[in-house]
Parts: structure tokens; C-alpha cells; sequence
């Protein structure tokens, strides 16, 4: 399954040593075990078109093997401390999950 996830940053966040440092936080989220493939970025340079949103900061696009193996990321202690070390810096989080149709 695919687990995305948009950040839009507090704008008290958005500078250099803030985004460095949640920055880091979003590497250390690509080290628990159980994530198949992922990373992370910021919106890219596209050409604007009606339907593209790109008002977020930061973007993450996690693959898991099944629905369970996302399931505990969700409570992996490295997860945790992202989301305890960071969540004050975010005024906005959409999380979406697509279940491949295979």
C-alpha cells in the first residue's frame, strides 16, 4: 500500500534551522522497519494547472508491503518521536492511503 502524507509548515517554521531540522525528522522516518521504499520532498516546479496543489511545504510517499506492516509504522517508537519532535511546527497534515488494486 501506499501511505502519502502533505505538511504545510507554521510560518514561524519556515526557515533554514527549522527545516533542517524537520527535515532530518522526515530521514529518520525512512530508517523504521517495514517501509518497503519512500522519501520525501517539496513541491515541484510544475506547470500550474487548475487541479495541482501546491500550497504544501513537504511531502512523503511511503510503499509498505500490506496494510499491517503500515500499520506498525503507525506505532513504531521512531514514528513517534517524529510526530512529538515536530508537530507543533505544522499548521496543516492530509494523509492519504491508496491500496493498490493488484
Amino acid at each position: 500500500m501506499e501511505h502519502h502524507v502533505y505538511f504545510w509548515l507554521k510560518d514561524e517554521y519556515k526557515n533554514e534551522d527549522a527545516r533542517a531540522s524537520f527535515e532530518q525528522g522526515l530521514d529518520s522516518l525512512l530508517t523504521v522497519p517495514g517501509l518497503e521504499k519512500g522519501f520525501w520532498g517539496r513541491p515541484a516546479a510544475v506547470m500550474i494547472r487548475p487541479v495541482v496543489d501546491l500550497s504544501w511545504d513537504y511531502g512523503t510517499s511511503f510503499t509498505f508491503a500490506s496494510v499491517e506492516a503500515h500499520d506498525a509504522y503507525q506505532v513504531h517508537p521512531e514514528h513517534q518521536v517524529f510526530i512529538d519532535k515536530h508537530k507543533e511546527k505544522w499548521a496543516r497534515v492530509l494523509v492519504t492511503d491508496i491500496e493498490p488494486n493488484r
